[in-house]
């Protein structure tokens, strides 16, 4: 089989939107609008597990970092990266035994609403990253979660969420799950107001 590119598969959130409109009609004669109001729908709908994949999906697309603890010279904010899973619906026999498989995060400095400064994620970013799901109770781990990395320690680029932790071949048919912790740590005098951010985490085979 030949394994996916460097390039890997990011991220995607689809949402499915229907409106549906209600009209009150009046017994058996001319139908007339007594009332009319709308009603959204919304649907979130999962990429199809057809077999032979190997894919990437992301629970929610949107996370938030909470005020924590400080210090006279440093603020802290954190929270928690939703939920990504890997899901490999190959047979065994259809991956090349020598691949591996794992997905890497990058992130964007974040920026003010308001012309703020940007705090450099390079410099106050971090991740700790934990698997939630996937090794089987008691048996061999076939998912590790990747090195943590806290905020100013050489920038959040290219980090490690999680990886196979032998051969992709192992773990085909399986379904893995991770998530991090987040947390944001910038100094005392840091603008106020609202930023916002982009994590891009990418599934790589090799």
């Amino acid at each position: 089989m030949t394994s996916l590119s460097r390039g890997g598969l990011s991220a995607r959130i689809g949402v499915a939107a229907l409106g549906i409109g209600i009209l009150a009609v009046a017994g058996g004669g001319t139908a007339f609008a007594a009332g009319e109001d709308t009603v959204d729908v919304q649907v979130d709908i999962a990429p199809d597990a057809e077999p032979g994949v190997l894919a990437l999906t992301v629970a929610n697309g949107s996370t938030s970092l909470t005020e924590g603890p400080s210090s006279g010279t440093h603020r802290t904010f954190a929270g928690t990266l939703p939920t990504v899973t890997v899901t490999d619906t190959r047979e065994p026999e259809d991956v090349d035994p020598d691949s591996y498989w794992y997905v890497m995060g990058a992130i964007t400095d974040f920026t003010g609403d308001a012309d703020q400064p940007d705090i450099v994620a390079a410099d106050a970013f971090g991740w700790f990253p934990k698997i939630l799901s996937g090794n089987p109770d008691g048996g061999t781990q076939l998912v590790a979660e990747g090195d943590p990395v806290a905020p100013g320690t050489g920038g959040f680029v290219d980090a490690e969420l999680l990886s196979i932790a032998d051969r992709s071949q192992a773990a085909a048919g399986g379904s893995y799950s991770a998530s991090a912790d987040l947390l944001l740590k910038t100094p005392s005098t840091v603008a106020p107001g609202a930023y916002a951010a982009t994590i891009t985490l990418t599934l790589l085979e090799e």
